[in-house]
């Protein structure tokens, strides 16, 4: 069996260990019984992983000089590595070259999509299919081919029968 990792700042066996992500990097500390209430662990609003971590190695200050506050609420990106949130709307704007490289590797991307349902999903490409075929339709009439005007009709009236009977809408 491995031996238990020894606390980060006094050497003791730890018993506590935390993981949080700053800056895009896994950071880990493992602490003994004592040393968490000396850092301020237990206080869940005054602590901050990223700030002990930083501790000894500068000010957070040159991330608000580099990423700059929201001038709506006067959130820095000090504030956000501290709560873990951010403070209105527009410091997605105002702070965005801070946390779009972190949104950016947390998920996919750096726009939501949502989610969609699979029925409204199909829905929609149903209404999508009548309205193309109705459209080609109406082109067919006006060029005079009755031909594919007449395979397009038929088209449209299985494909609204279909709409019918799933109890589909469109319009």
């Amino acid at each position: 069996m491995a031996k238990p990792p020894d606390c980060s700042h006094c050497q003791k066996q730890a018993t506590i260990h935390l993981t949080q992500i700053v800056n895009n990097e896994i950071k880990k500390l493992d602490f003994c019984e004592d040393c968490p209430h000396q850092k301020g662990v237990t206080d869940p609003a005054g602590f901050s992983l990223a700030d002990l971590l930083s501790a000894g190695e500068g000010s957070t200050a040159p991330l608000e000089r580099d990423h700059g506050v929201c001038p709506s609420c006067g959130f820095s990106p000090k504030n956000f590595k501290k709560l873990g949130r951010l403070g209105c709307p527009d410091c997605y704007e105002s702070l965005g070259s801070f946390i779009e490289p972190m949104l950016a590797k947390m998920h996919r991307g750096t726009q939501h999509a949502g989610k969609v349902p699979d029925a409204l999903v199909s829905r929609i490409r149903h209404a999508r299919e009548i309205k193309e075929t109705e459209e080609a339709l109406e082109a067919a009439i006006a060029s005079e081919n009755y031909e594919e005007a007449a395979k397009l009709r038929d088209e449209l009236k299985a494909l609204q029968s279909t709409s019918e009977s799933a109890n589909f809408s469109h319009g």
